[in-house]
């Protein structure tokens, strides 16, 4: 049997999650997005998105919103999509006024 080790990377990571996020598994999403936290990987706008993206389809518009709002406190870059995915979380769940808040 082989065995190859993967670097943790930014990369490596942002794929993992957006795999989640498409499969809808946003527990393991935000679980990733820990690990990087408590790793030496530099957290970044696609693997926060991504997370967002998770949380939205799995309906944990809190969740997406929280994470929304932490990108711009933690210096990650803030973009159209993640945006458009807490967003979106919010209007799912018939938040609207959240949704605005995250607007302004």
């Amino acid at each position: 049997m082989v065995h190859s080790i993967v670097e943790s990377s930014t990369a490596t990571f942002g794929a993992a999650i957006s795999a989640c996020s498409r499969s809808g598994q946003w527990t393991d999403a935000l679980h990733l997005l820990r690990v990087i936290l408590q790793s030496e990987v530099e957290l970044d706008t696609v693997c926060s998105g991504a997370a967002i993206s998770a949380c939205e389809k799995g309906g944990k518009w809190e969740n997406a919103v929280q994470l929304f709002t932490t990108m711009a406190v933690t210096q990650v870059e803030v973009d159209t999509i993640s945006c458009n995915a807490a967003i979106s979380a919010c209007e799912k769940a018939g938040e609207w006024e959240k949704a605005l808040k995250l607007c302004s």
